[in-house]
């Protein structure tokens, strides 16, 4: 018996979280209250708190889960077997566009990042240097294949991040777009440069 509520359980705070997204897409995390999500859901309010403590942790889960699926994204392709390079400029290119389709074209999900940054820092430090181990680990891999040279592994995938941080963080994403600067290839040209052999 326990099983299935504990699936119940899962199932109900997996659907709190939908509608939550989707409310903070439509009207904006600011203006979205428990009482707007329990009243989709056709629950009480004091039922979407046996799930969640509070507003803001509801708000926590939503930008994990956000988060996951660039992380989930960024280890499917460290794990996939083939060359380094094509791989490595796949990495790059698909958490900036997993960021921009997430977070740029929407503002309301842009509002939701800027409070995730504010108030839930351990959660984008957390996703930070998951990404930043993906790098580390992609970069790892192409020392060994004799692509990517690399003295320092961990300030290598820190250095590889941090350039291309106004490709990946999505509120430079957004204030960058219309700003002259090289483009997301000539980044990434320049990040491989720096790790190429050096004969």
């Amino acid at each position: 018996m326990a099983l299935i509520s504990e699936h119940i359980e899962g199932d109900t705070r997996d659907r709190i979280l939908e509608v939550a997204e989707r409310l903070f897409r439509q009207i904006g995390y600011q203006k979205t209250t428990v009482g707007d999500i329990a009243k989709e859901l056709r629950m009480s309010p004091a039922n979407v708190y046996r799930f969640f403590e509070s507003k803001k942790a509801i708000h926590q889960s939503v930008a994990r889960g956000l988060m996951g699926e660039v992380e989930l994204e960024a280890q499917r392709i460290v794990a996939r077997p083939g060359p380094v390079l094509p791989r490595f400029r796949e990495l790059l290119t698909t958490i900036h566009r997993m960021n921009t389709e997430r977070y740029v074209g929407d503002n309301k999900l842009h509002e939701m990042v800027e409070i995730a940054m504010q108030e839930d820092w351990e959660v984008c430090v957390a996703h930070m240097e998951l990404i930043t181990t993906a790098i580390g680990q992609m970069i790892g891999q192409g020392v060994a294949s004799g692509e990517f040279e690399a003295g320092d592994l961990q300030l290598a995938s820190m250095c590889a991040c941090t350039a291309m941080m106004r490709f990946f963080h999505p509120q430079m994403i957004a204030q960058c777009a219309t700003k002259p600067g090289p483009t997301i290839d000539q980044m990434i040209d320049f990040v491989i440069a720096g790790l190429s052999p050096h004969h």
